[in-house]
């Protein structure tokens, strides 16, 4: 089987407030020199993989211009617990629908079979933590790790940290440089503030489709940034 490169992103949501031990709250609200509001910690909820969780996994083929999502499947879309087959959402992506841990288990097998690079924007720090660290507590066991020999895009190649060379200069976001790169911005519809809101809503789909998206512009920007990345490869 050749192996080729696959851009990654995922969506997160935070869990309810209420379904947190009150232990939890607290050290929470009182983490760090201030103390914070309940409504400022509900806030990040999202970005923790402790207290939030996966409803979206994009990927997106740079070579073949091709990609698919896992998402969350909604109680009322279904039998709860059938595993889903992967569909055909566009000509060009596919779909696979179920909850977090068939989603995980999911992409985990995916990624072990016919991908080489894996590509993300902030993966290091944020996606791949998130979707290891959501794994293990799930009972999940990853095929492939996000953080392997930092100053080598090899097996990993995080797009912000070329941006930023490795962390030498400041950090603009993926629809920045998408924008820059004349590469179609992928939050033109939304953006990561608006993922948890448009969840409540029971917008999954369109989460969905913004998380695709999101992996397709990474793809694109990696396209662009070839000649960057070979480039800091060679002086390795």
């Amino acid at each position: 089987m050749s192996l080729s490169p696959l851009a990654v992103d995922i969506e997160t949501v935070g869990r309810r407030w209420e379904e947190l031990d009150e232990g939890v709250q607290k050290y929470l609200i009182n983490r760090g020199k201030k103390k914070k509001s309940r409504e400022e910690v509900i806030e990040k909820l999202p970005l923790n993989p402790g207290t939030g969780r996966i409803v979206a996994i994009g990927m997106w083929r740079p070579e073949e211009e091709k990609g698919g999502v896992l998402l969350e499947k909604l109680e009322n879309e279904g039998e709860a617990g059938k595993i889903d087959k992967w569909e055909e959402l566009t000509e060009n992506s596919m779909i696979y629908r179920g909850d977090e841990s068939q989603l995980l288990s999911e992409f985990w097998r995916y990624i072990s079979q016919g991908v080489s690079r894996l590509i993300t924007y902030n993966g290091r720090s944020f996606d791949g933590p998130f979707l290891m660290l959501r794994s293990a507590i799930l009972g999940i066991e990853p095929s492939r790790s996000f953080s392997p020999y930092r100053y080598s895009f090899n097996r990993h190649c995080d797009l912000a940290e070329v941006v930023s060379f490795f962390g030498a200069r400041d950090m603009e976001s993926l629809d920045f440089w998408c924008r820059q790169a004349g590469i179609d911005s992928p939050k033109e519809d939304m953006d990561g503030s608006e993922v948890g809101e448009a969840y409540k809503e029971g917008k999954i789909e369109e989460i969905g489709k913004y998380c695709l998206r999101d992996a397709e512009g990474t793809a694109k920007l990696f396209n662009t940034l070839k000649p960057v990345i070979e480039i800091m490869e060679k002086e390795l």
